[in-house]
């Protein structure tokens, strides 16, 4: 068989699709998730559309259909709403009054029923959002894993806070508990992962939940969907389908809903936390927008930065938060890094996500073709050139983007501002390390940034210059979010509130202090309700 050499051949006929990645048949979603009832759902349907163009008899390419699900209104948003608050109880209900070990065990529900649908999960993912199959496959299991690394963390947290401090005549105990109604909200690019690294520590804490899929990566919630209901009681977990300018409103402006856990942009956040009319009681966990740059000094190991950069920019068509979007390399050695930054590009596979070696496929978002071609061609009239040997003019075709490295980037261009959040390098030569310290300290946000160098007076140098910028400074190795036990973070327009295992079990509670004075008294009473176990919120017990 004779090579593909255009964008346009790269999608596939019906019959080249290898049977242990097909849908055996669109996932028509008919229900929705509320008050702990599977119901079902006779109203508008929003159809979803794959990133994958496929090939039909006639030779024409369309975008698959692979389902749909439902497009809800008010209505239903308000009976999720009201079915969180009643479960929550002021705190008194099942789920928040529930013994942390006993939550436990209802999220080893979860994980079971998701273990058992795993394959149609990570076909989802596939076919939602393009991501390839192994990337899809890594996704499922870093969330499992994360959900264990959690319940590992809160027994820790839990057993730390069974104990009672006396201090100064008083006898007290401090334990974590919950905020009360959570709205998560997912990004489509870790549909899975990122939802999950908010709602799962939002549950294990004991608060009640509404879910809001990503507009592209709701169908894969479906199979998950009979696991929330099967584990957890009544109103605890509620999931909020539609538009979300029609109903998220509605959410917020209640003034209901104590927590926004939201991964997404600023914008958006910034306006949700405005609807809210007691902004003092909502609480914010969000993860948003970001820029990282990785600064290339002169003395940096050329080939390990080039192998760092590729994959920072480059993985999953550089549509992570934490991918390198800005190149900052010194003059001495731009030329020599971009040659083989080049030739490493160049190497790189685009195709469909279930190809071997595959990675740049299909965008998942329908208008981000036509976005990123502006980019490049605004970069071209204002100075840069196309670096990538052999690239031609056609750099998309449908859902493709071909990944294209730009030099020299200057303060003019869209790709120097703004986050492209596609398979684009633009590449910034400096003399003067300065240069980068002064466009990350004068940039919006503040995520991660990247340092390569051999020389630790260089690279002390920018930490201490930066440490007040970003959340967290990578030093010869592209920005990341892993270990899940790191702190994620970011400053400025970047973040509010800190993620990791940890962190998020904090974040999604308060502290709760009860205090007695130090009597003969107080302590038979304290004694009584622990030895009779009359109290959930004072207990002593440790979990194994």
């Amino acid at each position: 068989m004779e090579p593909k050499t255009s964008l346009l051949d790269l999608f596939p006929d019906v019959q080249d699709i290898p049977a242990t990645v097909r849908l055996s048949s669109p996932v028509h979603q008919r229900h929705i998730l509320i008050n702990g009832e599977l119901l079902p759902w006779g109203g508008s349907v929003q159809a979803v559309y794959s990133p994958i163009y496929i090939r039909d008899s006639s030779g024409e390419l369309k975008p698959a259909v692979i389902g749909s699900y439902p497009l809800g209104g008010e209505d239903e948003a308000k009976l999720a709403l009201q079915a969180a608050v009643t479960a929550f109880d002021a705190g008194k209900g099942e789920w928040p009054s529930m013994s942390v070990q006993e939550r436990i065990k209802r999220i080893w529900v979860l994980i079971q029923h998701m273990i058992r649908r795993k394959e149609d999960i990570v076909k989802l993912i596939v076919w939602e959002i393009g991501k390839t199959v192994q990337d899809a496959d890594t996704e499922f299991e870093r969330t499992i894993g994360y959900i264990l690394e959690s319940i590992k963390a809160l027994k820790k947290l839990t057993n730390e806070s069974s104990q009672f401090i006396v201090q100064q005549n008083f006898i007290g105990q401090v334990k974590k508990v919950p905020h009360g109604v959570v709205l998560c909200m997912g990004p489509f690019n870790y549909p899975l992962n990122e939802t999950f690294t908010t709602l799962i520590p939002a549950l294990l804490m004991g608060n009640t939940v509404l879910f809001k899929p990503p507009k592209q990566g709701t169908l894969l919630f479906e199979p998950i969907l009979e696991g929330f209901a099967e584990a957890f009681p009544k109103g605890v977990v509620n999931t909020v389908y539609g538009r979300g300018r029609d109903i998220v409103p509605t959410l917020m402006q209640s003034g209901d809903v104590d927590v926004l856990a939201l991964i997404g942009s600023s914008k958006v956040a910034n306006s949700l936390k405005k609807m809210h009319p007691k902004s003092n009681r909502l609480k914010s966990i969000l993860g948003l927008d970001a820029k990282n740059a990785a600064i290339i000094c002169a003395d940096a190991d050329i080939a390990l930065a080039v192998k760092e950069c590729v994959a920072g920019a480059l993985t999953y068509n550089g549509q992570r938060c934490t991918a390198l979007k800005l190149l900052f390399v010194h003059s001495s050695l731009v030329q020599n890094f971009n040659e083989r930054l080049v030739e490493e590009v160049d190497k790189l596979v685009v195709g469909m996500p279930w190809e071997s070696g595959v990675t740049i496929t299909p965008l998942a978002e329908p208008d981000k073709p036509a976005y990123l071609v502006n980019c490049i061609q605004d970069a071209l009239v204002h100075g840069a050139t196309i670096l990538n040997n052999g690239h031609d003019s056609q750099t998309t075709t449908g859902s493709l983007v071909k990944p294209t490295v730009l030099f020299p980037v200057n303060e003019q261009m869209i790709v120097y501002r703004e986050e492209q959040f596609g398979p684009i390098i633009p590449i910034v030569p400096f003399d003067n390390p300065q240069v980068a310290i002064d466009y990350i300290t004068q940039s919006p946000y503040g995520q991660q940034v990247s340092l390569f160098s051999s020389d630790p007076t260089t690279l002390s140098l920018i930490i201490d210059r930066l440490t007040g910028q970003v959340g967290r400074i990578n030093i010869n190795a592209q920005c990341q979010r892993s270990p899940d036990s790191f702190p994620f973070s970011g400053r400025k327009d970047s973040a509010e509130g800190t993620l990791s295992v940890v962190d998020a079990l904090t974040a999604f509670s308060v502290d709760s202090v009860v205090a007695m004075k130090h009597t003969t008294h107080n302590e038979q009473l304290l004694e009584a309700i622990l030895e009779q176990g009359m109290s959930s919120r004072l207990s002593n017990r440790v979990l194994f």
